[in-house]
């Protein structure tokens, strides 16, 4: 039976796991290093093969998207004593690509079988319909009502509307950017929460904004280099705050700010606490946050459970889905900005403020 839920408190946790980097091959295994076996039994009975985990663009390593969803496979490892298989995307492949990838997990027994990213919608809808007993999990997409696919999205835009409080207290010269990753419908959701949270506390602020490519094929979520040079246009045109929504290409975002010596600001993962970032966490202001992980997470224990999750499972900054992360000591110390973006966020959860999505 379809059903809709919000993110429980225990996923929440999910988010702040710190990711190491790590490479990115075809496939790897579970760091239980059990996932040859031929089932997996948690204390429920569960007996399923253990925990499929299909990669977007980018991949493991991302330090953003992708490795918050790895976080979230890893702790549902770990708490449920299951095994799992996570697969790599290849570069510029084609729906039935991402079709043969989900076969494979889903013939293979594992339960459930997650699509990291909007992009796996088709392939998620025709191997769904062919494996009904097993149970699928798409994220960043809303699939036609099937009984067996959880659809895991976010309000993306009150996560950027704190994002865009923060810029908007912390720049010195009332300039700041927004970079998008792919000019699509789910980054237009970042800008527009960023765009309204920053004139929400300046009308007048200048915000740059660019996108990095038209399509995901073109590296728009995969090119640091790309980010790198976007930001390097921006904060030459007197930008002091760069938000990015970009996936790995961020990580050249925030590096071009670490090295002019301005704020940026992360996403998805709390990327202040990644130790690949490290070198750069002086100057991320902090990130807007994406419970992928928590997501990912609560969708295993469901199937665990034997109550598996399906329809539109939603994270909001209510019930801890989205947020802002506040980790960076130097971020703590701006009580002004902290005093605002606490109110903001409030504001937000109590419906006195409703965030653009366009």
């Amino acid at each position: 039976m379809s059903r809709r839920t919000r993110f429980s408190q225990a996923a929440v946790a999910v988010s702040v796991i710190a990711l190491a980097a790590v490479g990115c091959g075809k496939s790897s295994t579970d760091a239980n290093s059990d996932s040859n076996k031929s089932s997996s039994k948690g204390s429920s009975g569960y007996t399923g093969k253990g925990i499929g985990l299909a990669y977007d663009i980018g991949g493991k390593g991302d330090q953003s998207f992708n490795d918050a969803a790895f976080a979230g496979f890893q702790k549902a490892e770990t708490e449920f004593k299951i095994s799992g298989r996570d697969l790599e995307p290849t570069d510029g492949e084609s729906d039935a690509d991402k079709v043969q990838r989900l076969e494979q997990l889903a013939k293979t027994g594992y339960n459930p079988v997650i699509g990291v990213g909007f992009a796996y919608a088709p392939a998620i809808k025709t191997v769904a319909a062919k494996y009904p007993k097993i149970t699928f999990g798409i994220i960043d997409d809303e699939q036609d009502k099937a009984a067996n696919v959880a659809d895991m999205v976010f309000s993306e835009e009150q996560s950027s509307y704190l994002a865009g409080v923060a810029a908007a207290k912390a720049t010195k010269k009332n300039h700041i950017g927004f970079i998008g990753g792919v000019d699509i419908p789910l980054i237009h959701k970042f800008e527009a929460g960023f765009d309204q949270g920053a004139k929400s506390v300046n009308p007048s602020i200048k915000i740059e904004s660019q996108y990095l490519t038209q399509t995901p094929a073109e590296g728009g979520f995969s090119s640091p280099d790309k980010g790198k040079d976007a930001a390097a246009g921006q904060i030459e045109k007197g930008a002091d705050v760069v938000y990015h929504a970009a996936g790995l290409s961020g990580q050249g975002v925030i590096s071009e700010a670490a090295s002019k010596k301005v704020w940026a600001i992360g996403v998805d993962s709390d990327q202040y606490a990644q130790s690949a970032l490290a070198k750069y966490k002086d100057y991320i202001l902090g990130s807007a946050l994406k419970n992928v992980g928590g997501a990912v997470y609560n969708l295993v224990k469901s199937v665990v459970d034997g109550k598996p999750l399906t329809g539109v499972v939603r994270g909001d900054l209510k019930s801890g889905g989205v947020g802002f992360a506040d980790t960076n000591p130097k971020y703590k110390a701006m009580t002004d900005v902290v005093a605002a973006v606490d109110k903001a966020k409030q504001d937000i959860v109590d419906g006195k403020v409703t965030v653009n999505t366009k």
